[in-house]
């Protein structure tokens, strides 16, 4: 799918940017060649239809040359976040058994002894190696040819492995078909999405492109003509230029992306008017965050929820909804998804009871690689995605998240669940963002210690004025015991909340 659909969106796009990053510009036309290219080098070492294929690359056109050969020989590419630290990318590759890594030459320490590794030099979109002949880079490719006769995709070939973010355990390799490509496409593009073509505009890349929401949908990108503007690190300043510069009209960000963009002193010198809508995911968004957002940027604000297994679509409130849905609801599910509660036997629950937030759709995930065990534990029998979060449903269809139980803390034999506390936390109009964890204490087994960074660091709301606005809001065993400040909240490298790490630093300031 990829590969048949990067080779018409060059002859449609021809000198049109598809990416434009550090390692250069890469245009339509020059995408289809190199990845002819390319994957008659990835032949010459061993990759075959079906092999895995990991992507050790920064975000840019390299990863993208190296996406599309991947699938130009039916093979498998799993995209690796340079973001990660070294261990864990190490265990990353060694989780995916590759036939093959493609790895920037500065991303080469601690990788696996016994793992396979070929080097792509930045923006040369080809593998370093003096013992492989040059490809010419003629189009068509004879050599490519010659390799792609055979091989037709199958909507049940596997085409892509997304790994989940490890923040409630290992990380685990989604695999993804074509299939699945497919429903991702038609859910995002709506009715027609196979007869589509061109539309598209400049995108601003917020996230990895190891992430599932480009991994995956890479394809549509390309079918719509899009434009993939990549900073080699996120920063608030640099992608409000690219914006008005660009006149990039969609900004797709997480929560906390946004509310450092909102605090930049450029929001007030820059020709922002480009800007029509904004999609939110990764982080609650807080009502004062959605307001603010709409006001400044004069656009609609979408919050979204979805996850890697999801094939990062799902569940969504509309452009122009209520700021407070933001903390009540994370809105309807998309079109084509479907949305149910489920008790722990699977059996779905009446309006208004607190279960398992479970989700269907053509855009799950086929199954975790070599992991039956999680696999089974993550889908039912008729392909139900068990997520993991505690939600409810009101008689509209609109859900609300309640937490994870993994999450949930007990306080003098109370269940508190910190999504819920947070939430209250963020209705306070100085708290940006907030964070609650338990902490052990010998009379009631745990205390709930919440982590909140804030508009004004010289007058931060202190624990009684929180305790007094949330206690309209939730019952008061459920209000944090504790508070600490921080300038910002650990996020893993797909933009999530590392709660984790948000424990260990909110003790750590606790008891400096």
């Amino acid at each position: 799918m990829l590969s048949e659909i990067a080779r018409e969106a060059g002859q449609r796009f021809g000198d049109r940017a598809v990416v434009v990053a550090a390692d250069g510009v890469l245009t339509y036309e020059e995408l289809d060649r190199a990845a002819d290219a390319l994957a008659v080098q990835l032949s010459q070492r061993g990759v075959a239809r079906s092999d895995r294929v990991g992507l050790l690359l920064p975000s840019g056109g390299d990863w993208v040359v190296a996406a599309v050969a991947v699938s130009r020989l039916g093979a498998v590419f799993a995209g690796i976040s340079p973001t990660l630290s070294v261990p864990e990318r190490a265990t990353l590759i060694s989780l995916l058994g590759a036939r093959l890594t493609l790895a920037d030459p500065t991303l080469l320490e601690g990788l696996p002894l016994r793992a396979e590794i070929a080097v792509m030099k930045p923006g040369s979109r080809a593998i370093e190696s003096a013992a492989l002949e040059p490809v010419a880079s003629d189009f068509p490719s004879p050599a490519f040819n010659d390799l792609a006769a055979d091989h037709v995709a199958a909507d049940d070939d596997a085409a892509v492995i997304c790994f989940t973010s490890g923040t409630t355990g290992q990380p685990k390799a989604a695999v993804y078909c074509i299939s699945q490509l497919r429903g991702i496409q038609s859910i995002d593009l709506g009715p027609g999405a196979e007869q589509r073509w061109g539309g598209g505009s400049p995108m601003l890349a917020s996230t990895q492109f190891a992430h599932v929401g480009m991994s995956t949908k890479l394809p549509w990108y390309l079918r719509l003509g899009n434009t993939l503007h990549v900073m080699p690190r996120w920063r608030a300043e640099d992608a409000l230029r690219l914006v008005a510069q660009h006149r990039i009209s969609t900004l797709g960000v997480v929560a906390p992306q946004l509310a450092l963009m909102l605090r930049s002193p450029l929001m007030d010198s820059l020709d922002l008017t480009c800007v029509t809508s904004i999609i939110a995911g990764g982080a609650a968004s807080a009502p004062s965050l959605v307001r603010e957002a709409r006001e400044r940027f004069g656009a609609g604000y979408s919050i979204r929820y979805s996850s890697t297994e999801s094939g990062g679509v799902g569940i969504a409130t509309a452009f122009d909804s209520p700021e407070e849905d933001g903390l009540q609801t994370v809105g309807l599910a998309r079109p084509g998804v479907e949305v149910r509660i489920a008790d722990e036997q699977d059996s779905p629950l009446q309006t208004g009871e607190v279960g398992e937030l479970q989700l269907r759709s053509a855009a799950v995930m086929q199954h975790y690689w070599n992991d039956p065990s999680a696999t089974n534990s993550a889908l039912t029998a008729d392909r139900w995605l068990r997520t993991g979060d505690l939600a409810s449903m009101d008689s509209t269809g609109r859900v609300m998240l309640a937490g994870r139980r993994s999450e949930m803390y007990i306080r003098g034999g109370y269940n508190v669940f910190p999504a819920e506390v947070e939430a209250a936390l963020l209705e306070h109009p100085r708290v940006i963002s907030a964070v609650v964890v338990p902490y052990p204490d010998e009379i009631l087994g745990e205390l709930g210690l919440a982590m909140i960074c804030v508009q004004d660091p010289e007058r931060p709301p202190t624990l009684e004025e929180l305790r007094e606005h949330g206690s309209h809001l939730i019952a008061k065993y459920k209000l944090p015991d504790m508070v600490v400040i921080a300038q910002s909240l650990p996020l893993t490298a797909a933009q999530k909340l590392d709660r984790a790490a948000a424990q260990t630093m909110a003790i750590k300031l606790l008891e400096a």
